[in-house]
Parts: structure tokens; sequence; C-alpha cells
């Protein structure tokens, strides 16, 4: 790769603008177009950021030589085929979480990221938190004995929003579980793997979208218990409980700056400071495998995005969550 990294940014809204603030703190990144089907939009975007090329179509800013990756980050039900048709032109990707809305689209997205030999990663951004690669680190070396029980929530007042605004537009995949209930899944799987089974109940809102979920992954020696919503907020602290100890992220434990380490009934606190608003830790993880030309992370690879996607498949089954668009 080049000294610097050139990246195109699809979807300019909040949570690109708070990626977009991070690559800038990043040496080796260039921001170096953002595409929208608003032009007006783009340019703003453009000018807050100081992005050189600015297109009002998608397809122009996967034509452009001006950059190297396209990051994703319009609503879900647009990942697949954007992703795609990026990739058909040689761009790498890295596309916000969830990769796509079923197992189908993620398979679609990991095969034509194999045909295209490109780079694709789904932005699971705290995967590369300092606090949660610590805490991961930990219960790898045995630091708590056998992990028995892991707890984790995500959950905001949603229900003031627009009924067109992401949030809870069924035709852009709404609902809680696919938004933020992604995060406490991926820590249970980060934590303890794929379970035997899942126990999972919604309510929803009088449009369809669901609101609230909650769930219980059951494994041979452990259980994890999750939840997500828009109907409140939620304390939003994660605990990894073992035989020897406990972990505990505080909140907002997906962008935690540290973690507590309990044992024998006394607790250690621990301070991993973010850098910028976190996205950069990812940032940097893209561009290391870039550099070193490989097509996926090691840290989440193709394969966990499948098993992510196949545990919010489940949950969705269980509990009735279904979009007008799927067939």
């Amino acid at each position: 790769m080049k000294s610097k990294i050139k990246w195109g940014i699809i979807g300019p809204g909040n949570i690109a603008r708070k990626f977009t603030s991070d690559l800038k703190l990043v040496d080796t990144a260039s921001v170096s177009a953002v595409a929208s089907r608003n032009l007006e939009r783009a340019q703003s975007f453009a000018d807050e950021f100081q992005i050189p090329q600015v297109f009002d179509s998608y397809d122009s800013l996967f034509a452009s030589n001006a950059v190297d990756i396209v990051y994703i980050a319009t609503p879900h039900n647009f990942h697949k085929d954007l992703a795609i048709k990026a990739m058909e032109k040689g761009k790498h990707i890295l596309c916000e979480k969830p990769l796509g809305i079923n197992r189908v689209e993620v398979e679609e997205i990991i095969a034509a990221a194999k045909q295209n030999k490109v780079f694709m990663m789904e932005g699971l951004w705290s995967r590369f938190n300092p606090s949660i690669k610590k805490a991961k680190q930990l219960v790898d070396s045995g630091e708590i004995g056998n992990v028995s029980y892991v707890y984790a929530d995500f959950a905001f007042y949603g229900l003031d929003r627009d009924e067109d605004s992401r949030v809870l537009n069924l035709d852009l995949a709404s609902g809680s579980l696919l938004d933020i209930g992604i995060y406490p899944i991926f820590l249970a799987y980060l934590i303890l793997g794929m379970p035997e089974e899942i126990q999972a109940s919604s309510n929803f809102h009088p449009n369809g979208t669901e609101i609230q979920t909650s769930m219980i992954f059951q494994y041979p020696n452990a259980q994890a218990v999750l939840y997500s919503g828009l109907t409140s907020d939620s304390k939003m602290e994660a605990k990894i409980s073992g035989s020897q100890g406990e972990i505990i992220i505080p909140p907002r434990w997906h962008e935690a700056d540290g973690y507590s380490l309990v044992k024998q009934k006394e607790s250690q606190k621990n301070d991993l400071p973010r850098t910028g608003i976190g996205f950069v830790h990812e940032i940097l993880e893209v561009h290391d495998c870039l550099i070193n030309n490989r097509l996926e992370s090691p840290l989440w690879t193709h394969q966990n995005s499948l098993d992510l996607v196949d545990l919010m498949d489940t949950v969705r089954r269980k509990t009735g969550i279904k979009f007008p668009f799927e067939t």
C-alpha cells in the first residue's frame, strides 16, 4: 500500500461523522472522498472534514481512483448491495455493523470479497476497544477461572424518534436487535463462543418494529444474560464472572476506557483510555491488514461475522422479528 491509505465515506450521517473525526487522527489515513445521494449533504460533510472529492452517487465514488477503501455507514438494509458494488470495482471495505441483515446477505458479501480478492471487515469497533481486548486476554489466560456468567445490556430511549427514522422504520431494518443488541450478543460470543441453545423474547412497536429483546444464551457450564431496548435507558455495564474472579466493564461498556478486576472480593480499577472516540483502534487494525496484504482481520474474521449473524438470525426466529423486504 501507499504511505497514505485513501478512504471514501458512504452515508455521511452521525456515525460517519464520528468515524471520520477519528480517521483524521491516523497519520497513515487520507480522507479522500465522500458520497451521498444528496449532493448538498455530501458537500456539507466534505466542508466539515476538508474532503477533496465529493460525489452525488455511490457508483461515482466506487469508480474513483482517489479511493482505496470504502467505509459504509448507511442504514443496515443498504449494506449488502453497496459493499458488493464497491468490491466489484476493486475497493476494500469496512462496513458498519451489522454486515448484513441475515446470513444470506453476509454470505453474499463474503463471497464477493473472496471473488474480487479485496479486504473486507464488519465494522464492529468494540472488538478493538483496548478494554474489551484486555478482558478477552484475561479470560483466555485463566485469570478469572472458568467463566460461568456473562451479563451485558445496551438500551436508550428511542420512541421519540420519527417513524421514518432508521430506528423505527421497518423498511430500514429498524429495531433494537440489529442496531444495539448486536453488542451484547457480540460480547457473549467473544467470551463464551456459540451457545447450545438460545431463549429470547421481544416486545414490538405498533408499526411492527422490535423495541425490546431479552436473551439467555445457554452453554454447557455457563449462561449469558443479554438485553437491548429502545423503551428506556439502561446502566450499560458488562460483567464477566468466573470461578476465581470477575471482570467489570463500566458504562458504557462497548466504548469503555477501562475495566475492574475483582478477585477475593478486592476490586482493582485499570484505566485503558480510548484514542479519539474509539474508532482509531479499528482503523489501525484495518491499516495493518492492508499493509500486510491480509484480506480479513484475525481479530474479527469473516467466520466471526457469519457466527454473529447466525446468532441474530436465531434470536429473530425465536421472537418473530421480520422486515418487509425479506423474502
